[in-house]
């Protein structure tokens, strides 16, 4: 084995772990911890006649660290050094280090929680946070805790928080190994952050890289399409010139020979430029790479509990995924590392990125602690607890699935459901798909488990019709037909189908009877995904949620679609993949919570109550039927919710009603008795259930309202003693000395108005006075016009102070009419003149 930087803390990591149950491990890129340690630490006398696993977070990672460590031993995987992913295994009798990734380990704890034969396990790059790795350490901290007190756990990372993980393992001791960190030359470009330019600022990036530095380039990008743009972008570039380099494309769903190519250097001494996601940061060792170009970016998985989807966002890198791709420049010789932002927008960078348990969908994880018997995760340890949000809806989606009964208890369904490593909505899937429709299921599974067979073409894309794809892999399965596809995700869909078929061969005890379309089998695993169409192109889910479809897609006018990829937006989503259901189908599936009701409601537009009987899914009305006649108690709650909206106006109120609601309205605020009602709009509003309620039998619409005897109503509310003393306190009208009776005038919060006449008030010495003399009325003393001459509480003042002016204007405007110099002694008139006796 090479003399790599870790090798000089194995004899302390030896001591840690004989005396400790749970060690960290802090060391650089580059120090060898992945390779290393497993090797050297399987003489050690506790781990006698046991194994070690190491876990690795990634399925490329995991595959390169088993076959280098085989070779450091002079042997093929499948030996000493094994390893087991995702469709592929290698191990034998005489294994002793198996490399795998976290969902096994889960799959094994679930089976035997002992862990038999297994004496240490190491978590690799533990700084990553996935999910997996969170789930799989707090279930070997309980194992090792009730059962398996011999068990060893090594937490090993290059960025993280040691002293955090020291302590969350109780007081863990750490051990720190020096990297072996060539110098590394920074090159900050200075170009503002673009998620629509990545691919053209990379390629520049490229070829001002390629032309300033020697050996082979490491360019990060976020995904997989963005990959490919640059891949085509410098193709082009170099197209016909003898200098051209090897590009060479490295992601996970890669066939293992096209990583094996990027990863190792060219046979033919070419210099490389190896585009890749940010699987390459940690545990692989490119040879050959001596420049680093970062685009700046990462693709993040982000949960949004409340619309119940996975959004991938293109972000920022932090600070440490930052530092560990600029790292990869320095393992093998002095380096460089081109930075597509300035050095200030760096140093702004997040230092991490959050844990993934805190923002991924937790469906997965639910589902395995209630196979684990703690549905309530806090009865395990976590470095970061799952949110109660999302967890809650995780559960509530395992009892949607059948998968746990309302005490959180696994069901039988649930418990085969944790024996496939899938996630639960497409466990159910493949549980309950009919015995005949296995395989289709299987590839239903797996288009949606992988990325697009469809390539996609400028412009609207290929549509979201999930029959399509499953049409389109048949004929490349049986003719070989790549126009249009995406040739390694078409054989990582095959492979996964192929696998998924060969564990289902014996599980038909959920399997549905009858034989159903694409997207009924869809809807058993999507449920919450059933959209209904409320225009071209438009569709709403059962949640509510607005979805949208392209103009021209052909699914864009069926009446019923199952979407279970959506791309969440602000107000509503996108649809990604999807298949259409028949309402009969629909109606058909079993355990759809399909309710039946009987609604009573104000039509706004109508202006009338409607009654009907709704068929409902969610928040989709599946069926609507008139009902002739509502119960009394409905149709008068609708009424009064209808008024509510339309607001007090809606009523028949006349000046005469609203004069003896002002005149009841003013009383009450005399305070002269006790006791007088509030009719107030503000009280009229809050409680019209009480004063109106009892009167509207009978009535349906706001034609029928207007019919309404209002002022007997209201005067309903006083009793016969107020009745009569509402006459004598605040009279609706008053006598004037012309023999005229003027009504009255009533606000709540000021004095009665009498606009009268001037001429009329003749003879009258004082102001009058209601509510037995406690208050003057306000006189708007009129001209013959009906035009407010003077406005006051004092009659006497005026005759005595103002008439004398008053009177000179009237006479010259109004000559024919009387205007005596003593006003005191004329007779009073409603005419021009007085009547001559």
């Amino acid at each position: 084995m090479p003399e790599l930087p870790v090798k000089q803390v194995i004899p302390r990591l030896l001591s840690a772990l004989e005396q400790h149950r749970r060690v960290v491990l802090s060391a650089p890129p580059g120090s060898g911890k992945t390779t290393q340690v497993p090797l050297e630490l399987l003489s050690a006398p506790w781990l006698e006649g046991q194994s070690i696993l190491i876990l690795e977070p990634r399925r490329l990672a995991a595959r390169s660290a088993a076959r280098y460590m085989a070779s450091c031993l002079g042997e093929s995987p499948g030996e000493r050094v094994g390893y087991s992913i995702r469709l592929e295994r290698k191990v034998s009798h005489a294994t002793r280090i198996e490399v795998i990734t976290e969902g096994i380990l889960t799959q094994r704890l679930q089976s035997d929680p002992e862990l038999p034969g297994i004496g240490l396990v190491i978590f690799d790059e533990f700084h990553e946070r996935n999910l997996h790795s969170d789930l799989a350490l707090a279930l070997c901290l309980d194992a090792q805790q009730g059962l398996r007190e011999d068990l060893r756990l090594l937490v090993m990372s290059a960025t993280l928080d040691q002293q955090r993980v020291c302590e969350f393992l109780q007081d863990a001791p750490l051990v720190e190994a020096e990297g072996r960190q060539y110098p590394i030359s920074l090159h900050y470009l200075g170009w503002e952050p673009d998620r629509k330019r990545i691919v053209e600022q990379v390629i520049a990036a490229v070829s001002q890289a390629w032309s300033g530095e020697s050996g082979d380039l490491l360019v990060f990008l976020p995904g997989v399409a963005e990959i490919r743009g640059v891949e085509r972008g410098l193709s082009s570039r170099w197209q016909g010139t003898q200098d051209s380099p090897l590009i060479c494309p490295l992601y996970g769903d890669l066939p293992a020979a096209e990583q094996e190519r990027a990863i190792q250097p060219d046979p033919g001494g070419r210099r490389r430029i190896v585009l890749t996601t940010s699987i390459a940061e940690t545990s692989l060792t490119i040879e050959g790479v001596q420049c680093v170009v970062d685009s700046g970016w990462s693709r993040q998985p982000r949960f949004i509990p409340g619309l119940g989807v996975t959004r991938l966002e293109t972000v920022p890198v932090s600070r440490a995924a930052a530092d560990q791709r600029a790292g990869r420049a320095g393992r093998l010789g002095p380096g460089a590392c081109y930075r597509l932002p300035g050095e200030a927008r760096h140093t702004r960078l997040v230092a991490h990125h959050p844990a993934e348990i805190l923002q991924a969908d937790l469906a997965p994880l639910a589902l395995q602690l209630c196979a684990w018997g703690l549905p309530d995760p806090t009865g395990l340890r976590w470095l970061d607890p799952p949110p109660q949000a999302a967890y809650n809806q995780a559960m509530d989606l395992l009892q949607l699935l059948g998968a746990i009964d309302p005490a959180h208890r696994l069901t039988p369904m649930g418990r085969e459901m944790t024996r496939l490593p899938v996630h639960p909505r497409l466990a159910h899937l493949l549980l309950r798909a009919p015995a005949d429709a296995h395989v289709q299921a299987c590839d239903l599974a797996a288009l949606l488990s992988e990325r697009d067979i469809l390539l996609r073409q400028a412009g609207d894309g290929p549509g979201c019709d999930l029959g399509l794809r499953l049409r389109l892999l048949a004929n490349w399965r049986e003719q070989g037909k790549t126009e249009g596809l995406n040739k390694a995700a078409c054989r990582q869909v095959d492979l996964l189908s192929r696998d998924w078929v060969r564990r289902l061969r014996s599980r038909s005890e959920f399997a549905e009877p009858d034989v159903l379309s694409i997207g009924a089998m869809l809807a058993l695993a999507f449920p919450d995904r059933i959209a209904q169409r409320t225009g071209h192109a438009r569709y709403r889910l059962t949640s509510g949620r607005a979805v949208r479809l392209a103009e021209n897609d052909p699914l864009a006018n069926d009446h019923y679609l199952v979407i279970p990829h959506l791309e969440a937006g602000q107000t509503e989503s996108w649809a990604r993949l999807a298949a259409s259901l028949g309402e009969s189908e629909l109606r058909s599936l079993p355990d759809l919570q399909i309710e039946a009701a009987q609604w009573t409601r104000w039509d706004d537009q109508a202006q009338r109550v409607v009654s009907y009987r709704e068929e409902c899914l969610g928040a989709l009305i599946l069926s609507r039927t008139p009902m002739p006649k509502a119960a009394p108690e409905a149709v008068r709650a609708a009424l009064l919710q209808g008024i509510r909206s339309m607001g007090l106006d809606a009523l028949p109120w006349n000046p005469k009603v609203r004069q003896w609601q002002n005149r009841v309205c003013w009383l009450g605020r005399q305070k002269i008795e006790a006791d007088w009602p509030d009719l107030s709009n503000e009280w009229l509003e809050q409680h019209l259930d009480d004063w109106l309620g009892p009167w509207l039998e009978g009535v349906h619409n706001r034609d029928q309202l207007q019919r309404l005897n209002l002022m007997g109503i209201l005067q309903a509310r006083l009793d016969w003693n107020q009745t009569q003393h509402l006459e004598q306190l605040a009279p609706s009208h008053l006598q004037v000395p012309s023999g005229s009776r003027v009504p009255l005038s009533y606000e709540p919060d000021t004095p009665p108005v009498l606009a009268v006449r001037l001429q009329e008030m003749f003879g009258l010495a004082q102001t009058p006075r209601i509510c037995r003399g406690r208050v003057a009325v306000m006189l708007h003393l009129l001209s013959p016009a009906q035009r407010p001459i003077q406005i006051t509480q004092d009659l006497a003042g005026f005759w005595d102070r103002t008439y004398s002016e008053v009177k000179k204007e009237l006479k010259g405007r109004y000559p024919k009419h009387y205007w005596p110099d003593d006003p005191l002694q004329a007779e009073a008139t409603h005419r021009a003149k007085p009547r001559k006796a």
